[in-house]
């Protein structure tokens, strides 16, 4: 009987096993991508603006005499921020818009909860404030002027009457807008008016509430230009006439910057704040 002989197969030990699971299994890096890209974006945007905001003139497109290329503008601006000019003039400009604007939202939201949600009250006032929401505020800022004077006052007022309309009607929409179907459940569980209102109206009514400050907010910065270009002795509106009058250009597009700059940060800390007030909504 022959024997048979066996030859040893060789046994290759198999890679370690990695658990690496995808990128996109990991909701933060998903999240964190999406803001990197929609940032991402945003720059590509703005990037592309200044190229052609400092290209055209510089290749004639443009009247270099009327439309500076960027650099220029941004010198400017460097140079108004060194002699301390740039910052007067926004502090100045703040302390009129958040004073207007804080009145407004003090003044703006109790009414318009009392009008969305109480209904003699909107029966009485709906017809007044239909007169005054088609009044424009520029409109009114000789009658401003004329009653208040030129000083700190009528600026502050007229911001005032400008940014409590919009923070107003969004309140009363806001309140009008809440799903009857989570007032009825409410009510079918016992819910008095008051602990209604405090617990299902109100923060339903929150994100329009927030829409209303946030046009309110960039309301008080452009009222606040065209009333600080009457009479005014500081101020990024003042500081953009000035530059005007005396063909400053550079200057006076180093203010409408500043003014931008100033919108997009107040806008963004609008919208942390709103974010802070809706916790209890669930984010996709």
């Amino acid at each position: 009987m022959s024997s048979i002989t066996e030859t040893p197969v060789a046994i290759r030990s198999a890679p370690p096993r990695v658990d690496a699971a995808p990128v996109a299994a990991y909701p933060g890096v998903r999240r964190l991508l999406r803001g990197i890209g929609a940032v991402a974006k945003r720059v590509v945007a703005v990037a592309a603006l200044a190229v052609i905001w400092e290209v055209f003139p510089r290749l004639g497109l443009v009247d270099a005499t009327f439309l500076p290329p960027l650099s220029e503008v941004l010198v400017a601006w460097w140079q108004l921020v060194l002699s301390g000019e740039l910052l007067d003039h926004a502090q100045a400009s703040l302390g009129r818009s958040l004073a207007g604007f804080s009145l407004a939202i003090v003044e703006a939201i109790p009414l318009g909860l009392l009008i969305g949600w109480y209904k003699p009250a909107a029966t009485l006032l709906t017809p007044l404030l239909e007169v005054f929401r088609n009044t424009a505020a520029l409109a009114l800022l000789p009658v401003f002027v004329l009653i208040l004077g030129l000083g700190e006052t009528s600026k502050i007022a007229i911001i005032f009457y400008a940014c409590s309309w919009p923070i107003l009607l969004n309140t009363v929409s806001g309140v009008r807008t809440v799903d009857p179907l989570l007032i009825k459940s409410a009510r079918s569980l016992g819910l008095g008016p008051l602990r209604l209102f405090q617990k299902v109206v109100l923060p339903a009514a929150v994100p329009t509430i927030f829409t209303g400050i946030r046009l309110a907010g960039a309301y008080s910065i452009l009222i606040l230009i065209a009333a600080e270009m009457v009479g005014a002795k500081a101020g990024l509106g003042y500081l953009i006439n000035y530059a005007q009058y005396n063909f400053a250009v550079p200057d006076m597009y180093a203010g409408i910057i500043t003014i931008s700059a100033i919108g997009l940060v107040v806008n963004q800390i609008l919208i942390i704040t709103e974010r802070r007030f809706s916790t209890w909504r669930t984010t996709s």
